[in-house]
């Protein structure tokens, strides 16, 4: 093997970056095949050693000592076997060197293309398996340039194309722009991995929550639901390990700075953080907030609910473009169906007006003086944890963002005035103040 061709392998490794250990059994396969078309048969079993230098390659072919040859391919005769092993008995394996003269200069032509294609491939198997390890990770990458509606995104050692479907509507997209793309799936093909990287999967917003909120990923906060319409809005659902933690004030965070941090990433996706519950009932109130429920009604094997509410209130717990009850539904994983109070059999409604009757002959009973100390101390812990008491607005409209649980005014942002008359004790007055506050 010349040292020209030596050096031609090496510098094949450095463009590579492939293991020293790969190089050899590369060039190891190519002068078998290379010995194969020029000297031997598909038959023969034979060997490659390399020298130290690796300037040096012998080829031997391995046979089995028996007494009578009967394939010239695989065997040797016992007396024959002596004259290359001395030790060698009958039932044995021994290697004959079969080097032919000149054999380096005349390989080295016909192997190159072979070792060529095996470090690709070779290549191809390590990017496989490094990306293989990153599979259902985040993973940074940077644009590459851009083609009309195509762009291509550099993973530092690949380059490929977001698919369409997967980038988030609206995104704007410009050469050098980093982003952050979810790598769902690698699969191996002969033309080398083939990644399946996303904008719009779920988990590319727990990904990054994980990353924003230390609590979530510690484990003390822990992300069960997540449902999307990339670009424009996403409501999870989360709940605690730890009494002492407040999911939805880690996942929010003081003055919603953390959730404002993955809505930026997510090109200004509003990303409603909602308190896991198993009670179905509770969680699609919740899912389908700002809006007020009067009553839900689910079918018997949980596939479908039905949201009662009042007029005023529909367009709301629909949503612009049905958003709100399509991302509640997607949420419970049920369709969930809006329908008018007035629609509602009489029985149903009775039962309604009388547990709202003894709801508020409960909390007329209990006045304002006889707030108890537990209670007391949570108004208090709301307080702390909200930021709608800096908000320049009047007090009493304070106080109803705070009964609706709106604590936070990232909660409001993207609600238009009409959107903001809909919550109890906000008027239109109250609904510009707030939103000329938040926007």
């Amino acid at each position: 093997m010349q040292s020209q061709f030596t050096a031609a392998i090496n510098q094949l490794v450095a463009e590579r970056n492939l293991p020293k250990e790969i190089v050899e059994d590369t060039i190891k396969a190519a002068f078998k095949a290379a010995y194969r078309k020029d000297y031997g048969t598909k038959d023969q079993i034979i060997e490659v050693e390399l020298s130290d230098s690796g300037e040096m390659a012998t080829v031997y072919q391995v046979l089995t000592v028996v007494e009578k040859v009967e394939d010239a391919d695989l065997e040797i005769s016992a007396k024959e076997a002596l004259k290359y092993a001395k030790k060698a008995k009958i039932g044995t394996e021994i290697k004959v060197d079969v080097t032919p003269m000149e054999y380096g200069r005349i390989a080295a032509q016909s192997a190159k293309q072979v070792i060529i294609q095996k470090l690709q491939e070779a290549e191809r198997d390590i990017m496989y398996d490094n990306f293989k390890d990153r599979e259902n990770e985040l993973v940074n990458s940077q644009v590459h340039r851009v083609q009309g509606d195509h762009v291509f995104v550099d993973l530092g050692k690949i380059v490929l194309e977001l698919p369409k479907e997967f980038k988030i509507k609206g995104e704007k997209y410009y050469a050098g722009q980093r982003l952050k793309l979810y790598l769902d799936k690698v699969l191996k093909t002969t033309k080398g991995p083939k990644l399946l990287i996303s904008r719009t999967h779920p988990n590319l917003v727990r990904k990054l929550l994980e990353i924003e909120i230390p609590e979530v990923a510690e484990g003390s906060v822990i992300i069960h639901k997540i449902a999307r319409d990339p670009g424009v809005r996403c409501k999870i659902t989360v709940s605690s390990t730890e009494e002492k933690i407040d999911p939805i004030g880690s996942c929010v965070g003081q003055k919603g700075i953390r959730i404002q941090s993955v809505m930026d990433e997510l090109n200004g996706e509003r990303v409603d953080v909602l308190l896991h519950t198993e009670d179905n009932d509770k969680l699609l109130r919740a899912a389908l907030s700002p809006a007020i429920i009067n009553v839900i009604k689910f079918n018997e094997d949980g596939t479908r609910a039905e949201a009662f509410v009042d007029e005023d209130q529909r367009p709301l717990a629909i949503g612009r473009r049905g958003q709100n009850v399509r991302l509640a539904s997607r949420l419970l994983d049920m369709e969930v169906d809006i329908k008018n109070f007035e629609d509602l059999e009489e029985s149903d409604k009775q039962i309604f007006y009388d547990a709202q009757a003894k709801k508020e002959a409960s909390e007329q009973q209990e006045g304002e003086s006889q707030v108890s100390a537990p209670k007391k101390a949570k108004a208090k812990a709301k307080a702390k944890e909200s930021d709608v008491e800096e908000m320049a607005i009047d007090q009493v409209y304070k106080d109803a963002l705070t009964e609706a649980n709106l604590l936070q005014s990232v909660q409001l942002k993207g609600l238009s005035v009409t959107d903001l008359q809909t919550i109890e004790g906000i008027d239109e007055t109250g609904a510009q103040q707030i939103h000329d506050a938040i926007n």
